[in-house]
């Protein structure tokens, strides 16, 4: 049950994040969402139509003073902070690693793994250590095997993987924390890995079709749910069986 609690979540303006966010409010959560965005976070507000059991704070997941305020405004408008899902990511490197550009692998660190260890501290300094609650990574299955084109991100992603299990050490027995590592989802950030060739990438999928938001949704909300509360430092593959055959994403 997550019904009564309050969640924050990152990059939750569109695609999986706003899908975890809903899947949250319909189980009784009450959500708070970020993103960069204004705009975006206005219309996923819209979208969500929850009234006061969910707002918004725009700013750069990587930002320190963002954080700080986000979680301060969470605890400050929903009493305290039960659940964090670390959704935001980007991906500005695409290509042979070899040539990829130091700045682009720095953002993508700084993004990808490091902020969520900031949202992290926040929370944990906020609430978590006194109350307990739960903790979720948004990883990639192309963080548990190597992939063409997006080594940067996939690497990213092994590292929040293994972060994923040291926290899961260091926190308990008061904060579970797990993780979940979807395949190419229908998204927005995920569309130069399908647009134009979806049919084709499904192919190789066992399934045979591309993951949608409400297939990575339900499971987030499982994992950060009391029903999976004997579970901590597991990353759950959602992937549709690609990786039973091989992830080239």
């Amino acid at each position: 049950m997550v019904a009564g609690k309050a969640a924050l979540v990152t990059g939750a303006s569109r695609g999986i994040g706003l899908g975890i966010a809903a899947a949250l409010l319909e189980a009784g959560a009450r959500v708070a969402i970020t993103a960069r965005k204004r705009d975006e976070l206005d219309a996923a507000l819209d979208e969500l139509d929850a009234g006061d059991d969910t707002f918004a704070i725009a700013g750069s997941s990587d930002d320190p003073a963002h954080r700080a305020d986000a979680v301060a405004q969470v605890v400050d408008r929903f009493g305290s902070l039960d659940l964090l899902v670390n959704n935001a990511a980007t991906n500005p490197q695409y290509g042979p690693l070899v040539d990829a550009d130091l700045g682009a692998v720095d953002k993508i660190f700084a993004v990808n793994v490091v902020a969520p260890l900031g949202w992290v501290q926040e929370a944990w300094r906020a609430s978590l250590r006194e109350r307990g609650g739960a903790i979720l990574n948004v990883a990639s299955v192309g963080g548990l095997r190597p992939g063409a084109a997006i080594g940067a991100y996939n690497a990213s992603k092994a590292a929040l993987i293994h972060l994923t299990r040291q926290l899961a050490v260091e926190l308990g027995p008061r904060v579970r924390v797990n993780a979940i590592a979807p395949a190419v989802v229908k998204t927005r950030f995920a569309r130069a890995l399908y647009e134009g060739r979806e049919e084709q990438v499904a192919a190789s999928y066992p399934l045979k079709r591309l993951g949608t938001t409400d297939d990575t949704a339900g499971i987030a909300r499982f994992l950060l749910s009391d029903e999976a509360g004997w579970i901590t430092g597991e990353t759950v593959v959602v992937d549709g069986g690609v990786s039973l055959v091989g992830w080239e994403g």
